[in-house]
């Protein structure tokens, strides 16, 4: 790895014992237990008559700081990463919003089209309806993996108007097609296996909306898809499923358009971007060169982490870095 493209200020070191980058990665999903919290849940209903839903935690003041926190694939507002970082900022005076992508809320959504990581124009929407709710709040975003592809997609699209004051995206897919290879390889052929689960389910409970509330449309929509039963990498599934779904004409299509390592240098807003070298998701030559990243972002790479792993401290006392570092970044800018 090119180590000019990184800037490490605040270094992470794993737990003892958790070196390994698939123990930082399972850690959170498999072994945190936290309480869940009081939110209140709102729905945004979108321009093409679909919704998607909001949870919000912490001050309810109009003019208290806003962080809107985007989660990964198959995940939602519940995610442990979400949950972890809405009560870190809640701790220091901070309001925080968790948002939930089309049909991840716990409900399939209306539509045929699906969340995926290019759906950028979502997130515009989203932070326009924040923006007109709490004008006087100086607002932020922080996403995980799929999110924050699509966080630093948008921030690109957008340059000098994304209406954000600092942004910080966490284990970037940054090259779509890269990390699809990469995630059928070795042991990484268990999150894929664990994806295409959870997405195949995703599919197939819209499916089940449509024929309940009788919308032929939808339900011969996801019919031309064709038999899915035997997808099993990604190029397969994005290929048959999410491209055609979403307006892609293929695979290579929808990873060109959608992935934000072409979008890096016209980001104008100050975004800290934290990333783990040993990502099992993610090969390290698919990390952006330093040539590559607007002036107002700063790459952290650590040797450690995983995917969004980052777990610190002691396996009987677990701490977690990215709970401590994205308020203290965040608060920097305020």
């Amino acid at each position: 790895m090119d180590t000019s493209t990184a800037q490490v200020t605040a270094p992470f070191s794993p737990a003892r014992g958790l070196g390994n980058p698939h123990l930082q990665t399972l850690w959170g999903p498999v072994l945190r237990r936290q309480p869940s919290l009081v939110r209140e849940r709102q729905r945004l209903w979108l321009a093409d008559g679909d919704f998607m839903d909001l949870d919000w935690h912490g001050p309810h003041s109009v003019d208290s700081p806003l962080v809107l926190v985007l989660h990964g694939l198959t995940g939602s507002s519940n995610s442990h990463y979400v949950v972890g970082l809405q009560r870190a900022l809640a701790a220091q005076g901070w309001a925080s919003v968790a948002l939930n992508w089309r049909g991840c809320s716990g409900e399939p959504n209306l539509l045929a089209r699906s969340y995926h990581s290019g759906s950028s124009e979502d997130l515009a929407e989203v932070i326009a309806h924040l923006r007109a709710r709490r004008p006087m709040a100086p607002l932020y975003a922080a996403g995980y993996s799929l999110g924050a592809n699509i966080l630093l997609k948008h921030l690109g699209e957008v340059g000098s108007d994304s209406q954000l004051q600092g942004a910080v995206a966490v284990s970037v897919p940054f090259r779509l097609d890269q990390c699809a290879d990469r995630i059928a390889m070795g042991f990484s052929k268990v999150y894929q296996a664990h994806f295409m689960r959870e997405m195949l389910a995703y599919v197939k409970d819209k499916q089940r909306r449509f024929q309940h509330e009788g919308k032929q449309d939808g339900l011969n929509t996801l019919s031309n898809l064709g038999p899915l039963k035997n997808l099993r990498t990604f190029w397969e599934f994005d290929g048959k499923v999410t491209a055609p779904l979403n307006g892609f004409t293929d695979a290579h299509d929808y990873y060109r358009r959608s992935s934000s390592r072409y979008f890096l240098g016209e980001n104008r807003t100050p975004t800290l971007i934290i990333q783990a070298a040993d990502d099992p998701f993610v090969f390290r030559h698919s990390l952006p060169q330093a040539n590559e990243l607007s002036p107002t972002i700063t790459l952290e790479v650590h040797e450690h982490g995983g995917h969004v792993g980052f777990v610190e401290g002691s396996l009987g006392k677990p701490g977690y870095y990215l709970e401590r570092r994205i308020p203290e970044w965040l608060t920097g800018l305020a």
